[in-house]
């Protein structure tokens, strides 16, 4: 198992599965999702990952699952806690009910972005097993942002290693999301109201109307325990996996839906680590 570089923000950039040669290769992915717009450029679509020392190698499978797969080239950020305050974004205190380094930090996703363009940011306890572009085609510049929207009231009372868990309104839609980093609303967004926010506020996108607010198919954001996937329905498999309960990593979790397929990855992960 790999330890991140704690140290300093490091990006993964992925040319994709085919070479790109030249600009006019590649359609602006950043500003309408590789649609035609007459923008051309080799601007890699930016994700910025959660992370938490806790889970180093959930963070290190996720960006590896989007990495091997995806089509189109991206670029990967881990959202560090302990960067972010080194650099004076993130000061607010680490609540009781954060579960996560990252619980309110993935807030700062368009800030990071410079307001530019689309990003994402994704929990680190995701596995990717499609082609990030087929994510990225969904894209429509109408939103301000668009997630998973989810209608999930989860019964435990503990998760991952032991963390409280919290039931509210739109719970997990803030697990995955697609930001349109130029709208004028996430213009609002900024380090002094993300460290002095409520948790109400900012998970459940309080500072847009619900029509700004853009839905992406389940399976994108597939939470293990809940979502079923339906016998001879494609449309119901799973193309990115949210172990939110609790992934493999954690031996609580070892034998959880789908640990089989984080294992495997895992283990290709590595066996690319150590050719490296």
């Amino acid at each position: 198992m790999s330890n991140s570089n704690s140290n300093e923000v490091i990006s993964e950039i992925s040319n994709g599965n085919s070479p790109i040669q030249t600009p006019n290769d590649v359609k602006s992915i950043n500003g309408h999702a590789g649609k035609p717009n007459g923008s051309l450029t080799l601007k890699p679509f930016r994700i910025f990952i959660g992370y938490d020392p806790r889970e180093d190698v959930a963070y290190e499978v996720c960006k590896y699952s989007i990495l091997r797969r995806s089509s189109i080239p991206v670029e990967v950020y881990p959202i560090k806690q302990s960067e972010l305050r080194k650099k004076g974004l993130y000061w607010r205190e680490r609540g009781k009910l954060e579960s996560t380094e990252f619980s309110f930090s993935r807030f700062l996703t368009p800030h990071l972005a410079n307001y530019e363009g689309w990003a994402m940011f994704v929990d680190c306890d995701f596995l990717y097993l499609a082609d990030f572009k087929e994510l990225v085609d969904l894209i429509d510049d109408k939103y301000a942002i668009m997630c998973v929207q989810h209608d999930y009231a989860p019964k435990e009372t503990t998760k991952m290693d032991g963390a409280v868990q919290t039931v509210y309104p739109r719970k997990n839609w803030s697990s995955m999301v697609l930001y349109n980093c130029g709208h004028p609303k996430n213009k609002v967004l900024t380090p002094e109201i993300v460290n002095s926010a409520t948790g109400a506020y900012l998970h459940r996108f309080q500072w847009l109307e619900d029509d700004e607010i853009g839905s992406i198919p389940f399976v994108w954001n597939f939470l293990v325990g809940h979502n079923k996937s339906v016998e001879n329905d494609p449309s119901t498999f799973p193309k990115a996996i949210h172990y939110t309960l609790g992934g493999p990593w954690f031996e609580a979790w070892k034998n959880c839906e789908f640990a089989d397929l984080w294992v495997n990855e895992m283990e290709e992960y590595e066996k690319k680590t150590k050719k490296n």
